[in-house]
C-alpha cells in the first residue's frame, strides 16, 4: 500500500526516468521500490557517478528502458543525469504534509500501509504531535480501516498469483463479510519460485494483522495453490542458483560460506513468515536484507534442520528421523567447507558464546517451536506469544553481540508452522515407521496405504530428495493427526506456511558496528 502510494506520487505513470531522493532511507524499511520493479522499472541504488555510468550509460541511450534511481541528496549526481531524470523527494513530510513527520518516523512499515488508506480522506491540518497521534488512534487503527487495508492487500496478493476473472466473484463475497472462504482460480501461467517468497511474506502480513485485530480471515486457499506447486515443481529447485538466497535450505551452509568469511547462523526452530513478521520489528535499528528459502519436505525438525546444517538432502542424512546426529552432521559439513575444528562453533540458546577462533558458528533457538507445540489458541495465541518474545529483545541482543564481535549474522528457520484441525489420532494402523509429526506419515511395506489415503484424504508425496524405499503421506491443508476437531498449530506438511521460511542476512560492516 505504501509502495503504491509512493509510485503514484512520483509520477511514475507518466515518466520513464525517475530520480528518487530518499533522505529518510524509507526504501530500506518499506521496500517501496518493489512496486516500481513490478511495473517494469529497473531499480538502481545509486552509490557514485562512475559505477552508475559503467553499468547504465548504454541503457540511458535506449528510449524504451524504464529506470528509477534511489539516491540521497548528499550523493553527487552530475547535472546531465539530473537533467535526464524527473526528480522527486521521498520523505514522510513530503508524502504526508498534513501530519507530524516526527510521529510518522516512529511508525513501522505496516503503520504506513494503514496510513495511506486513512490519509486519503483527511483534509485537515494535523501537524501537531498530539493531533497526528489522535489521527492514528481514531482513523488509522480502526477496525474499518484495517478491514479496508486487508481488502487492498488481498487484491495485491491475488494479482501476484495471476488470478482469473473468478476472483471478481470471490472479492464481492469478501466485501460483504470479512469472514469468508477464499475461492479463486489460478491462471495457466506458472508461478515462479521467487514469486512464492513474495506471496509468503504478503500472506504473513495479512495473517498477522487479522490476528492482531481479531478478524477471521481465511487465507488457506493460497496454501492449497502452493501445495499444487510443490507436487510438481519442488523437485526442480535444486537446479536453481540464486545470488540472493540458497533457494533450498539444504544449501544454506554452502551459500553462507561463499558470501561470508566469518559468520554465525541463528536457526529459529519452527519460525514461519508470520512469526518473523512480528519478531523483525525488534530489529528496526539493524540494517538487514530479507529474502526467503524453501525448507526441506517433510517439514519436520529432524529432517529440515539437519539438512540446513549439513548441506545435505534428506536421503543423504545419517539419521533423518532423529536429531542425535545433528551436531555431528554440522561439524562434518563445516570441515568439508574448509574450517578446522577450533574454527567451528555449535551452541543452543540466546546466551551462546564462541571463542575468538570460531569462524563458522551455528546457534539453535527452540522458543518458537516450543510455542507452536504448546499452542491452544491458534494464530491469535501465536501472535500474543511471539509478541511477548519480540518485546523481550532476546534475538536482537544476541544478533548485536555477534555483529559487534565482527561476525556476519544470518537468521533463518528450519520450517514454519500452520493452523490445523485434528482428523483424529492414528492408532492401530500397523504403520511400521512413523515420525513425531502430526502432519505426515512415513510408511514401509504397508499393504493398506490406499485405505489410509482415502480414509483421511491424504496426499502421496512424490519423494523429492527423500529415500525411495519409503512412502510419504501428507495431510491436506488444515488437517492433522490430532484429536478429532481439536484446533492446533503444527508442522510437517507442504503448505506455504510450513515450507517457505525467512532468510535474513546481516553484514557486520553495513552500519551495524
Amino acid at each position: 500500500m505504501f509502495g503504491s502510494y509512493v509510485f503514484e506520487k512520483s509520477s511514475a505513470k507518466y515518466v520513464d526516468r525517475i530520480l528518487l531522493l530518499d533522505d529518510d532511507n524509507l526504501d530500506e524499511t518499506t521496500n517501496y521500490s518493489a512496486n516500481f520493479l513490478a511495473q517494469g522499472f529497473e531499480v538502481v541504488k545509486y552509490t557514485d557517478d562512475l559505477s552508475f555510468r559503467i553499468e547504465y550509460e548504454e541503457k540511458l541511450k535506449n528510449d524504451g528502458s524504464k529506470i528509477v534511481i534511489v539516491a540521497q541528496s548528499k550523493n553527487y549526481i552530475p547535472y546531465d543525469i539530473r537533467r535526464r531524470f524527473y526528480a522527486y523527494a521521498i520523505s514522510l513530510s513530503s508524502l504526508f504534509p498534513m501530519l507530524d513527520a516526527d510521529v510518522l518516523g516512529e511508525k513501522s512499515a505496516l503503520d504506513l500501509d494503514l496510513l495511506c488508506l486513512a490519509y486519503q480522506s483527511n483534509f485537515e491540518n494535523l501537524r501537531k504531535r498530539n493531533q497526528t497521534e489522535h489521527f492514528f488512534r481514531t482513523k488509522v487503527y480502526t477496525k474499518a480501516n484495517v478491514k479496508n487495508y486487508l481488502m487492498h492487500a488481498l487484491r495485491k496478493l491475488m494479482s501476484l498469483m495471476k488470478v482469473t476473472s473468478s476472483y471478481k466473484d470471490w472479492l464481492s463475497v469478501v466485501e460483504e463479510n470479512i469472514e469468508y472462504k477464499a475461492s479463486f482460480a489460478i491462471a495457466e501461467e506458472k508461478i515462479k519460485y521467487k514469486d512464492w517468497f513474495v506471496i509468503a511474506e504478503e500472506k504473513a502480513k495479512i495473517d498477522v494483522l487479522a490476528a492482531q485485530y481479531d478478524m477471521e480471515i481465511d487465507t488457506s486457499e493460497i496454501n492449497r495453490r502452493f501445495k499444487d506447486y510443490v507436487m510438481t515443481q519442488f523437485g526442480k529447485l535444486s537446479q536453481i542458483i540464486d545470488k540472493d538466497t540458497p533457494v533450498l535450505i539444504s544449501r544454506t551452509m554452502e551459500y553462507i560460506h561463499e558470501n561470508s568469511s566469518r559468520f554465525v547462523i541463528i536457526v529459529m526452530d519452527g519460525m514461519s513468515e508470520f512469526d518473523w513478521n512480528i519478531i523483525s520489528t525488534s530489529l528496526r535499528d539493524i540494517s538487514y536484507e530479507q529474502t526467503a528459502a524453501f525448507a526441506m519436505i517433510p517439514t519436520t525438525t529432524s529432517v529440515s534442520r539437519q539438512c540446513l546444517l549439513s548441506n545435505k538432502y534428506p536421503c543423504q542424512l545419517i539419521e533423518p528421523w532423529k536429531q542425535s546426529k545433528e551436531k555431528t552432521e554440522f561439524i562434518a559439513c563445516a570441515k568439508e567447507l574448509g574450517y578446522t575444528g577450533e574454527q567451528i562453533g555449535y551452541a543452543r540458546g540466546y546466551d551462546a558464546e564462541f571463542s575468538s577462533f570460531v569462524r563458522c558458528g551455528a546457534i539453535i533457538i527452540n522458543d518458537v517451536d516450543d510455542m507452536v507445540h504448546a499452542q491452544r489458541q491458534g494464530r491469535l495465541g501465536m501472535f500474543n506469544d511471539i509478541t511477548v518474545l519480540m518485546n523481550q529483545s532476546k534475538l536482537v541482543d544476541t544478533t548485536k553481540r555477534f555483529l559487534t564481535a565482527g561476525y556476519d549474522v544470518y537468521i533463518t528457520s528450519d520450517h514454519g508452522n500452520t493452523p490445523c484441525i485434528g482428523l483424529g489420532k492414528l492408532m492401530g494402523t500397523g504403520v511400521e515407521m512413523e515420525t513425531k509429526s502430526h502432519r505426515m506419515l512415513v510408511l514401509k511395506d504397508f499393504a493398506d496405504k490406499k485405505e489410509l489415503l482415502e480414509k483421511y484424504g491424504l496426499i502421496e508425496y512424490p519423494k523429492y530428495y527423500l529415500m525411495k524405499d519409503y512412502d510419504y503421506l501428507m495431510c491436506d491443508v488444515g488437517d492433522s493427526f490430532d484429536a478429532k476437531g481439536e484446533d492446533v498449530m503444527t508442522h510437517g506438511g507442504i503448505t506455504l506456511d510450513e515450507v517457505v521460511v525467512p532468510f535474513i542476512k546481516i553484514k557486520a560492516v553495513q552500519k551495524n558496528g
